[in-house]
Parts: C-alpha cells; structure tokens; sequence
C-alpha cells in the first residue's frame, strides 16, 4: 500500500502542470509565467517551509537557480558563441558547409545531422552545440534553410549522438555511477554505443525529413521589406574575379547577389560592373570575391581608426530626405568620403525602376530623395554624416565582424571544448594524466578571456544573453529541485514500481523508460537520473529481471529530453536564436520521444533476451 503523497509533494506535481499548461497555451509570456513560478515557489516555502528545513531555505531553493552552474554555464556559452560570430571565427567552416547546401538542400541537411551526431558521442553534448549553432545561423543568413528549420533538428541529432556513449553526456556518468554503487558492473565507453546507433538510424528520417517541416519559418530575410542595394564592384588585380569567365565564378555567388551587367570577355581589374544584393549579400560578395565597392583608401581609414580607438565598425542604412545636400549628386561627386570619412557601400531605390535614375550605368549612382544608403563607419563619422546632410538614420545598426581576432576567438572556444571534454594535463604521483575541469568553469574563462582580449565587448554583452532564456532557466532548476525535495519524484517513482507488478518484462521497460523520459522533459536530467536509477534497479531485482536493460531504460530516457526547452541546456540555447515557442519543441519533440522510447525498447529487449 503506497502511502498519500504529501501537501508539499501535491502543490508541487501541481504546480508543475499549470507552469507546464501555461507555457503551452503561450498566452502570458514565458518570461512572466516562469517569474511567476518562482514566486509562487519562494512565498509558499517561506509560510510553509518543507519539513526539517527553515523558511529562508525555501528563498534559497527558489531563487537558487540564478546562481546555478547550468545557468552560469548558458550564459557563458552563448558569449563565446557570440564572440564565434562577431570576429568571423566560423566563415571557412560555413563555407565548406555552404557549398554542400547549395548543391542540395536535403544532402547539406543530412550531412550535418550526422556531423552532430559523431561529434557529440564523444564530446559533450552542449560545446558541440555552440561550435554549429553560429555556423547554421549564418548558413541562413546566406540563402540555406531557415535556422529555425534546421536548429530543432540539430539539436535532437546532438542528444542522440550524446546518448551513445558513457562520456556522451553528463548525466551517462551519473546514471553509470550510481549504477556501480548498486553493484553494477562497470559499463565501458562503448558498451551500448551499437543500441543507439541503431536508434538513430530509425530517427534520422525524421530529424531530416519531417522535423524540419513541422517547424515554423522564422527567418528575418524573408520577411517584407528586404531591401536590395545597388553599387559598383571595382576588380582589383587581387580579386577572385580578375582574367576568369563570368561563368567560372556563379558558384561563388550568395544567393541574395547579382551582377547587373557581365563582362563581355574575362574579368579585368581596374573595371567597375554594376551589382545588386541584400545588406548579407552584398558583404559576403566582397568578402568572397575580393573586389571594391568603396574607395579603398577610406576603408583603409576606417580599419586603421578602428584598431586605434579600440571601437567596432558600423553598417547602417539611412535615408535621404529633401533637405540633403546631396540630393541630385552622384556618390563620387557627393564627397561624402572626404567630409565624413565613411564609406557608401550601396544605394536602395524604393521609388522607381533603378534604370530609370541612372542614364549610364558605367558612370555612378546619382542620389535621389527617398533613396536609403548602406554606409560603413565609425560611430563619430556617421553621426556626423546624419547631422550635416540631413539624413535619417534606421534602426539595426550592425557591427562588422572583427576578423582580425577570429583566430583568438577560435582559439578560446577550442580551449573550453577541450577543457570540458578531453581535460588538463596534470603532474601527480602517477604521472602524467588529463583532469577534466566542469563545462561551467571552462565555459566561463572561456566568457572572460573573450572579454580581456576584446573578440567581445562588455558592454554588448546584453546582445548574446537572452533575458527569456535566463529567467526559464532559473524556474526550471526551481521546479526540479522542487519536486525532488518534496517527495514528488519518488512518490511517483512508487507509484509507477507498483503498477508494473503483473506486466510483461518488454513494457515494464517502455514504462520505466517512459516515466524517467517525463521526469527529464520536466524537471531536470540529474532529478531523472537520481530518482529513476534505484527505482529501475529495485524493479528489476523484484521482478526478477536483467538490472543492465534496465538501468539502461533509465539511462536512454534521460536523454529523451526533445519535448521541452527546459529539460536539457542546449534546448535553451537554440530558443532565442530559433525564436522558438514552447509549443515548437512540444510538436516535434513527442513524435521523437515516442519513437525513440519504441525503438529503443525493442532494441533491449532482444538485446537481452527478456
């Protein structure tokens, strides 16, 4: 006979359902409903205390999450990612990964699922996510699939490929560990690597084909108003394009990129053709391409101020209005380079047809009022340029990517990984041997060494943090510690060993499976792995039964974590950068759950024979 749960236990499985009910519905924001939860948490324990515990010990349980190693560790990884993506640190990886996309979509999205995978069965699941995050980010800024596309999918390919090995995950040693305290035997690196893999090939149809279907197009490029800008593209003797064929070069060109006129021979340098594309395109044109739109002399003036002022170099569109002086001027005769010392990287024409402004197209750009100009510089020189030609300045200012730091930034974020993951070489009594230092503080020295050496800059920080991601953080860790501490975990625990008396061995392990897979998408991995592993073990010596499938089953589902952003660290991290719902990871994150929990049952029990 299982006895009552207790009051605390209750309001916290209920508490637990309404947060989760709420988050589904999306009709009060996830960051006031997961303020909520805390609240309700940290007033409830402090006028009802848990038993043998004070009332301040429930402000602690409650507020604890802010201070928690998984946020600190979040928070620290989406700098370094943003470090990653502000120096450029990532291009040539995109570049390779470009190309297998431009030749097929389907063939990019299942070569990179697999990447995900054999990555992460041999280093932790979360670096593995932030080293591809920023890649397929600007995969879609380049014309691939949208992110919020392609992030979701990513992101179950890298659990799955964590599931396969002990070192996979961190939770694999905790769930190992506990098992060798029961009287386990010790389980090897790959000793149910073969059970996952043949998982994986059963869901990898789904996480490349389906998933990516089910998920909303959340793309910025493809909403209204995409502006497209018109220049001249100077081929220096460096350039890409210099004595080759227009056709030798199409392959290089992003989608958001043309040339408006084409070379009647090869490309010659010193010529000057007419070229058009998106704000992206155009800049990852003459990146690609090597060639100028601008006089060269004041892009060398920026760079150099920029190093010397320690300050980043600014992208932003303004408009022209009536007033301007420079109305009516063509962009050589304007003299903005030499009053200013910026740079117009492109005109937008949102009147009239571009031909219709311009009688020679093999001359310049002439200025007309309404037109918006992209226009490169330091902050000084495009206020200056605001204010003495009456123009109006847009929204969305961007930086350009400090690539003279790329390597550094590159170097920071392969010594986290390698920390986390492979460890520090260390001097003791035996030797020689590599300590692996707790992702949370390689993470975080990876954070401050982005700051000291500037690949990031303080007072940007706020642009790679998430204010949503943080706050649902520190509830969910609220909530896990919640319904352990109350009994509600194992309470449940019971309840579940009790039903499964009179059941077949095969679906005492789906539901133990199951239940450790609800436990993970709820509360948290460690509560799933602490609560669940004793409890399958106690079963299977009850029911007589193998212990290793089972604590496998316990194993397998805490890694089941597809259903909700709160139950693992990567879900969080791909939240903002996918503009995600709660509801998105609900969609296609059961069908996964359900067809992984099928599968890899099957797999146990005809693996040992039960």
């Amino acid at each position: 006979m299982i006895d009552a749960p207790s009051p605390h236990a209750i309001a916290a499985m209920a508490l637990t359902v309404i947060v989760f009910a709420m988050f589904v519905r999306n009709r009060i924001s996830i960051e006031i409903v997961s303020l909520l939860a805390i609240a309700i948490i940290a007033v409830g324990l402090y006028f009802y205390p848990l038993p043998h515990s004070q009332p301040t010990d429930g402000l602690a349980l409650a507020f604890g999450g802010f201070g928690h190693p998984a946020l600190i560790t979040i928070c620290a990884l989406m700098i370094l990612g943003r470090g990653l993506v502000v120096t450029g640190a990532l291009e040539p990886a995109a570049q390779v990964l470009e190309r297998i996309w431009k030749f097929n979509l389907q063939l990019g999205m299942l070569v990179s699922l697999m990447l995900a995978m054999g990555l992460s069965m041999v280093v932790n699941d979360t670096p593995v996510l932030v080293l591809l995050m920023p890649i397929f980010v600007a995969l879609a800024q380049r014309g691939a699939m949208p992110a919020s596309k392609t992030l979701m999918p990513l992101n179950s390919a890298v659990l799955i490929g964590g599931m396969a090995t002990t070192i996979g995950t961190s939770t694999n040693l905790l769930v190992v560990g506990i098992a060798n305290d029961l009287g386990m035997p010790p389980m090897s690196v790959f000793h149910f690597t073969p059970i996952v893999l043949m998982a994986a090939l059963v869901a990898l149809p789904y996480l490349w084909l389906v998933m990516p279907r089910l998920l909303p197009d959340n793309s910025p490029e493809l909403k209204e108003g995409i502006r497209r800008f018109y220049s001249h593209l100077r081929v220096t003797p460096e350039s890409q394009l210099a004595n080759r064929h227009f056709d030798e070069i199409t392959d290089m060109l992003p989608d958001a990129f043309r040339f408006e006129e084409r070379p009647a021979g090869k490309f010659q340098a010193g010529q000057r053709m007419l070229i058009s594309g998106t704000h992206e395109g155009l800049e990852s044109a003459i990146r690609v391409l090597r060639g100028q739109v601008a006089p060269a002399w004041v892009v060398d003036q920026i760079t150099e101020q920029s190093r010397h002022k320690r300050e980043d170099i600014q992208v932003v569109e303004m408009v022209v209005t009536a007033d301007s002086r420079i109305v009516g001027r063509t962009l050589a005769s304007s003299g903005i380079a030499d009053h200013y010392g910026v740079a117009v990287l492109g005109v937008h024409k949102p009147k009239r047809p571009f031909a219709d402004d311009v009688a020679d197209l093999g001359r310049d750009i002439r200025i007309a009022e309404g037109d918006v100009l992209l226009v490169m510089g330091l902050s000084d020189g495009l206020e200056a340029f605001v204010a003495g030609d009456s123009l109006l300045q847009l929204e969305g200012v961007r930086e350009m990517p400090r690539r003279s730091k790329a390597v550094l930034s590159a170097a920071i974020m392969f010594g986290a990984v390698a920390l986390a993951s492979v460890g520090l070489p260390w001097i003791g009594a035996q030797g020689i041997y590599l300590v692996k230092v707790p992702i949370a503080i390689s993470a975080l020295a990876g954070a401050i060494l982005m700051f000291v050496t500037g690949c990031v800059k303080f007072d940007r920080v706020g642009r790679a943090l998430s204010g949503k991601v943080i706050v649902l953080v520190a509830a969910s860790i609220a909530i896990g510690r919640i319904v352990l501490e109350s009994g509600a975990a194992g309470w449940l625990g019971e309840l579940l060993a009790s039903g499964l008396v009179h059941l077949q061995p095969a679906f005492v392990l789906m539901a133990v499976m199951l239940f450790v897979t609800l436990l993970t998408n709820f509360a948290s991995n460690a509560t799933a792995a602490t609560v669940g592993t004793p409890i399958a073990f106690a079963i299977a010596t009850e029911l007589g039964l193998p212990p290793e499938p089972m604590i496998l089953a316990v194993l397998f589902g805490c890694n089941l974590c597809y259903a909700t952003p709160v139950a693992y660290q990567t879900n969080m991290l791909i939240m903002a950068e996918g503009n995600y719902r709660f509801g998105d990871y609900l969609r296609t994150g059961v069908p996964l759950v359900m067809i992984m929990v099928v599968t890899l049952s099957y797999l146990l029990v005809t693996t040992y024979n039960m």
